[in-house]
């Protein structure tokens, strides 16, 4: 009882193996077999001769009899302690007494999966170490090695079998020997803090409930972009938008689509424009006709229709060559030399104001060439023969000047354009001694005024 109390307390204490990084801790219960022949003596042949033979040579307590500690440290080694329980009556080949056999051993193993490869179940290993054997009252010092493999059901439960060669020293009172087990083993001691089953080492996000995929972070609305790369992690996405929707499916996230229930361009922040003059439709007052910006996208008029549009016309009412601006040309020489003509030829009643029936067609002649130029502004002086006083001349000669004036302005001329002057009998063109003379100095003339 001191014996096996002895090794409980060495396996205890011995720091052990465990089976993988991410639960380095394992525990193992089973049975184990010890097996004399043939290696204490070659006169019964090799050592492997009868290797298999457990109903000859095996020595098996029908209990459990093994318990091993183990500990995981780094590279595919690990470090385990195991205590064992015997009963001996095989000898080889010879019958003994029920001889109690207690083992403590610890042994460095090797997983050969860091050479062959990871595999979900199969973990093969190899192991050196050395421990101290009990038989009844005689005690030895051993030198084991030995493998095994471990079977895993799951992460955490595998079934374990072993086999390894014990040495004692020269003049041990107890014989080399094989020793085999089986059992089940457990691994356990790994933290995951946040409960995704993926353990803190390995965890990206070791204190969020996460995703393998995403080495333990998160991807709150599920769009296969997690969290920390996603610029919108609460709204079902787009990985080419880095998580974002695109509601228009016009290639800009919505968070930076202006416009993002219609499809349109980057360059205009995702929204349309219809008719690509630069002016986004929503925006855009003549959105499907193209237009200048600061005319909110719609063209713009050209009121006169004279061909140079209102923006740049300085006279959008009144047409005029772009030349000008839009502006109607001051008349030419040749145009009032022709208005004059006109003027002229204006007939009177005899010492009165009022036109001669055949001089209507005169002064609506002369009313379409002022109308050609509304923005010139006209003197209309009137003159007499010298028929009469000088008073009464120039009396007569500012009335008719008035009267061609009156006309003009009923007919649609704007008044602030006219201004009349009479100058009675003073500037004749032609003698007052004839009536031809007296004719052409009774007249009426037109001049810009300056």
């Amino acid at each position: 009882m001191k014996k096996i109390i002895f090794s409980l307390l060495l396996l205890v204490a011995v720091t052990a193996n465990a089976q993988d990084k991410n639960n380095p801790w394992a525990i193992g219960i089973g049975v184990n077999a010890v097996d004399f022949y043939p290696v204490h003596n070659t006169e019964y042949g090799g050592w492997f001769d009868e290797f298999f033979n457990a109903g000859g040579h095996y020595n098996i307590l029908p209990a459990v009899s093994k318990i091993s500690v183990g500990k995981y440290l780094a590279n595919g080694f690990t470090l385990e302690a195991a205590g064992t329980l015997n009963k001996i009556s095989k000898m080889g080949d010879y019958r003994v007494d029920d001889l109690m056999y207690i083992g403590a051993d610890a042994a460095l193993k090797y997983s050969l999966n860091n050479i062959i490869g990871e595999t979900a179940w199969f973990d093969p290993y190899v192991s050196v170490g050395g421990g101290y054997t009990w038989l009844d009252k005689l005690g030895t010092g051993t030198v084991n090695v030995g493998g095994g493999i471990n079977f895993w059901f799951s992460d955490n439960v595998g079934l374990n079998v072993e086999s390894k060669y014990k040495h004692v020293f020269d003049n041990s009172p107890i014989l080399q020997h094989f020793q085999h087990s089986v059992g089940l083993v457990l691994k356990f001691g790994g933290t995951d803090t946040d409960g995704d089953g993926i353990f803190d080492k390995d965890d990206a996000c070791p204190t969020v409930f996460g995703l393998a995929a995403f080495n333990g972070c998160p991807d709150t609305d599920g769009d296969g972009v997690e969290d920390s790369k996603d610029d919108c992690p609460t709204v079902f996405g787009l990985a080419a938008l880095n998580g974002c929707p695109d509601a228009d499916g016009d290639g800009i996230a919505d968070k930076d689509d202006a416009c993002p229930n219609e499809k349109g361009t980057k360059a205009n922040k995702g929204c349309p424009d219809t008719d690509g003059d630069g002016v986004v439709d929503k925006d855009d007052a003549c959105p499907t006709v193209a237009g200048p910006a600061d005319n909110k996208g719609c063209p713009w008029p050209d009121t006169d229709s004279d061909g140079v549009l209102d923006n740049v016309d300085k006279c959008p009412t009144v047409a005029g060559p772009a030349s000008n601006n839009g502006c109607p040309v001051a008349p030419t020489v040749e145009v009032m030399a022709t208005l004059n003509e006109y003027a002229r030829t204006i007939l009177f009643d005899t010492g009165k104001a009022t036109f001669h029936k055949e001089s209507i067609d005169i002064l609506k002649s002369m009313t379409a060439i002022f109308k050609d130029y509304p923005q010139a502004d006209f003197v209309i002086a009137g003159h007499t023969d010298s028929v009469g006083s000088t008073t009464s001349n120039q009396l007569l000669s500012e009335r008719r000047a008035s009267a061609v004036r009156d006309y003009l302005i009923s007919n649609g001329i704007n008044a602030d354009r006219l201004t009349t002057v009479g100058f009675g009998e003073s500037k004749p063109i032609d003698t007052n001694k004839t009536a031809a003379g007296r004719h052409n100095n009774r007249r009426t003339e037109v001049t810009l005024k300056k």
